[in-house]
């Protein structure tokens, strides 16, 4: 069991996020300044999209809430109270940075818009969040991690390579989002802290998972006129996955002809060590699919450890597949502190997700589990007196 007793200060000590988001997008890119050691207030309802769904024995505090609220402090406000509207505004006027993701037409309502509290705070970072950019016609229409990875071009990709139109699954939207948002936040903070100025910045899900999809997967496309096809040539192959060993799951991923000679001379068939499609200077994209036939056919001659003992020798990309229900006992995952179990003051055991970058000087830090819908409105109110 891990104590969350870490004084550690972070490279953001001293830096005040105000997150007024919802559901994953908003709450996880806060909780990341957070992880870094800013202090992050989240001025919520008891209608948050995260606190909804089962729980073990508080209400609203869901595992999706567990895992996108620690190191912040809850104050419960409703903003359609004139009077508390005005305590948040108090409380953003002594903020650095405010996260949200509520639509334009409910900021101007609330007078929580970038104009509203800039001429208050003019130091301040505004990130607003949102499916579709400000200026498109679909500005204001209702956006889900699916309706994004449909607009980005994902659904498409997977379809091509599967041939069934899935969503992928896990909220990647929303997750390259929050990073977005993140990078986005610190960059604009540097540009503060050189001129004093405050900024909005306008974080759209669909054009960030445009971006990020297109990095490989506008390949032919990059050129004008196109040189070839979209799509990266070896994730669109057919049996590009994951294969069975003697004894489990493994990614092995031979990418070169030495590559492929050595695999297949460790998996006992010298034939395709000798085949002339793993024996020139560079493997041919036309073979990707028969490479992948082959890997599949030779990957349950050994276990996976075997596999792993292989491939590090011969310096072959290969990792053990991850079963999550069996994540914590990783030693992978258990060294790193990945996830560890710690006490929760309100649900007891449950297991935290670790801070995957690590800073020589400064390193972040767990110091506070996810709080209780509104359990700091007293302090942080009482700070403004």
């Amino acid at each position: 069991m891990t104590d969350i007793t870490d004084t550690t200060t972070g490279p953001l000590d001293g830096v005040r996020v105000i997150d007024l988001s919802t559901v994953v997008m908003g709450p996880y890119a806060a909780q990341i300044l957070g992880d870094l050691g800013a202090d992050v207030i989240k001025i919520e309802s008891p209608a948050d999209t995260v606190r909804v769904g089962e729980y073990r024995t508080t209400p609203g505090m869901t595992p999706l809430n567990l895992n996108v609220n620690r190191n912040k402090r809850s104050v419960s406000l409703n903003l359609k109270d004139e009077a508390e509207r005005e305590q948040a505004l108090k409380l953003i006027d002594t903020a650095d940075v405010l996260i949200t993701n509520m639509r334009p037409g409910a900021l101007a309502r609330l007078g929580l818009n970038y104009a509203d509290v800039a001429a208050r705070n003019p130091r301040l970072v505004y990130a607003h969040a949102q499916g579709f950019r400000g200026d498109s016609d679909r500005a204001g229409n209702a956006a889900y991690d699916e309706t994004v990875q449909a607009s980005s071009g994902l659904v498409d990709v997977a379809n091509r390579a599967l041939g069934e139109p899935v969503y992928l699954p896990t909220i990647i939207g929303d997750k390259v989002s929050s990073l977005t948002i993140a990078y986005s936040v610190l960059a604009a903070l540097v540009h503060r802290d050189k001129t004093g100025q405050g900024q909005r910045i306008e974080i759209p899900m669909t054009d960030t998972l445009i971006a990020f999809n297109l990095v490989e997967h506008l390949a032919g496309h990059t050129y004008e006129p196109a040189e070839g096809p979209t799509g990266f040539a070896l994730s669109m192959t057919k049996g590009h996955a994951a294969v069975r060993t003697k004894d489990g799951l493994a990614c092995v991923i031979p990418y070169n002809p030495a590559n492929f000679r050595d695999f297949f001379a460790a998996a006992g068939r010298p034939d395709l060590a000798a085949d002339p499609r793993v024996n020139g200077d560079a493997i041919n994209r036309a073979d990707n699919e028969w490479l992948s036939e082959q890997i599949a056919v030779c990957a349950p001659a050994l276990t996976t450890e075997e596999w792993a003992e292989v491939c590090a020798k011969h310096s072959i990309p290969m990792a053990p597949v991850l079963e999550l229900d069996r994540a914590h006992e990783d030693p992978y995952v258990r060294d790193g502190h990945l996830l560890d179990t710690v006490e929760h003051p309100s649900e007891g055991a449950i297991r935290t997700v670790g801070i995957p970058v690590r800073f020589s000087a400064t390193p972040g830090s767990i110091r506070r589990l996810a709080p209780l819908a509104g359990q700091d409105t007293a302090d942080v109110l009482a700070e403004l007196v």
